[in-house]
């Protein structure tokens, strides 16, 4: 969507100074792209989840460093039986609309999330049940005993059964095939903030929840939150500027320097939990993108370590990044349980060895395909990819761009059978263990695991290799496997690895946010400087 400074005061406008707290006022939040639905199990995606985490809340929730802190759930243990998980639940807990929070919306909340439609179900592939012991405890059996149950529960928003059956949102959202509920439009959480008005691509209103179970331990001092995506960076930048945004979650490069300068306004940067990277159709006889007829150029080994090679990735942090990202050998960053330095090494550029490797597959011409990028989703994709294109051109590679939205782009990934056969996509990883990369990325594309593998990738002794992570108690042999799977995956090059994100918050200098690891702040730790 378009929009000019004159457009953003109308959005804008409706804003009030709300009466209350000493301070605390409207918080006016931007960013480039918008959430792709309200719905908090249809969709596995950043800025999603983000939002959600106003309105709704899981059992247990990360800070901004990564921490797990208490939310729904007070306590968490496992039972004298060690495939048998305990929480113990808060009381007192309401719903927006009233409704006391209890076991039976965990259980109801759960067993949707691992509905086949739901994006969250490969989180939750180890539970066998979820049962309601009595008003406030629940117990998760799961199959097998796994002792990283509760870092997969991170980004699982509990609903009310009750509103759910009441408005005939009970099933999750199919969301690549562009179904609706009424969940995707309404919501009803126990958050600290309550849904006003949703207007997507162009604002989301939501208020402060008055009656929140947290108000006596956070400060939540926000008293409405006006969320604006705003996808030119130009007018985002603009807006925070003129003083008419509070917040913007994403600085372009070219603009940090700028605004640090800028007495007004705060920036704050730091790593992402999060990588960048690009990824192959190696699975097809034939690719539909290319001009080469009957055979499939990345289903050959040689070809994607030819396109390894000649991707300069200090070149795209120096010009592209503006020093705003950490070059990277593999796909998930150094927060997670897995990640080496030797992992992390990325080839050294030689275009004459990644010429010959084409060469020796069968390609000395190169050839030409197709890439799809999204426009708003990551720091600079889309001039990542243009950056790309360049440098895999140098090979004799020809990269047809499609640069779109996020929308668009991630459906393409997630459509069965896939709708692209060379992508950008970039990874953060919640659980901070290395099974959620591999369960969702590498595993073969089916039940449970493998919606976002549109390598169309399937190798059952890998899959095996994985599905013993969920259970396994032995960290020491658990971390071997791990190991064990990355050596081979990485040898495969079924991705190209390119950075770990690099971010950048800015904000007018009465405010203070840190960077979120996990690019998901939560406005209620928010509080305001006192003048």
């Amino acid at each position: 969507m378009k929009m000019t400074i004159r457009g953003l005061l109308a959005v804008l406008a409706t804003t009030t100074m709300l009466a209350g707290i000493a301070e605390a006022r409207s918080l006016k939040w931007a960013r480039s792209g918008d959430s792709l639905t309200l719905d908090p199990h249809a969709q596995n995606e950043g800025p999603t989840h983000t939002l959600a985490h106003q309105i709704y809340e899981p059992l247990i929730i990360r800070d901004h460093t990564g921490k797990q802190l208490p939310a729904l759930a007070t306590s968490w243990g496992v039972t004298s039986d060690p495939a048998i998980w305990e929480f113990k639940l808060r009381t007192g807990v309401k719903f927006h609309d009233g409704a006391d929070f209890d076991a039976d919306d965990v259980v109801f909340s759960l067993e949707r999330a691992m509905q086949p439609t739901s994006d969250m179900k490969g989180l939750l592939t180890s539970i066998e049940s979820v049962t309601k012991v009595d008003s406030h405890t629940v117990r998760i059996k799961t199959k097998g005993p796994n002792p990283l149950l509760p870092n997969n529960l991170g980004d699982l928003f509990m609903m009310d059964k009750g509103w759910a059956e009441k408005n005939n949102a009970t099933k999750v959202q199919d969301f690549k095939n562009k179904e609706e509920n009424f969940a995707v439009r309404n919501a009803n959480g126990t958050g600290p903030f309550s849904l006003v008005s949703r207007e997507p691509d162009v604002k989301t209103v939501l208020k402060r929840n008055d009656n929140y179970w947290g108000k006596a331990e956070v400060p939540l001092e926000v008293t409405e939150v006006i969320y604006t995506p705003i996808k030119a960076d130009a007018t985002r930048i603009a807006a925070l500027l003129s003083g008419e945004i509070d917040f913007v979650q994403d600085l372009p490069v070219q603009d940090i320097e700028r605004l640090r300068q800028d007495r007004k306004l705060r920036v704050n940067s730091g790593p992402e939990n999060r990588t960048i990277f690009f990824g192959f159709n190696v699975g097809d006889a034939d690719l539909k993108s290319d001009n080469v007829e009957g055979k499939n150029p990345f289903a050959d080994k040689r070809v994607r370590q030819a396109m390894n090679m000649a991707l300069n990735r200090a070149a795209i942090q120096r010009v592209v990044m503006r020093g705003e990202s950490v070059p990277t050998g593999v796909i998930m960053p150094p927060f997670v349980n897995g990640w080496t330095k030797e992992l992390d090494a990325a080839p050294a550029v030689d275009l004459a060895a990644a010429r010959k490797l084409l060469a020796d597959a069968g390609y000395p011409n190169g050839f030409s395909t197709t890439l799809h990028c999204p426009n708003d989703r990551y720091v600079n994709d889309e001039a990542i990819c243009q950056a790309a294109v360049g440098m895999w051109g140098a090979i004799g590679v020809k990269v047809n761009l499609v640069s779109q939205s996020k929308s668009i782009h991630f459906t393409l990934i997630q459509k069965q059978p896939p709708e692209t056969d060379f992508f950008m996509l970039g990874w953060g990883v919640p659980t901070f263990d290395s099974d959620y990369v591999f369960s969702f990325l590498y595993h073969t594309r089916a039940g449970s695991r493998g919606s976002w593998n549109a390598l169309r990738y399937s190798n059952a002794e890998i899959d095996s290799k994985i599905q013993t992570l969920s259970s396994e108690t032995d960290i020491a042999k658990r971390n071997a496997t791990i190991a064990d799977i990355w050596g081979r995956l990485k040898e495969e090059a079924l991705y190209i690895p390119l950075h770990h994100q690099t971010l950048a918050y800015g904000m007018k200098s009465d405010l203070d946010i840190p960077v979120d690891v996990s690019n998901q702040p939560k406005l209620k730790f928010v509080s305001f400087k006192r003048s």
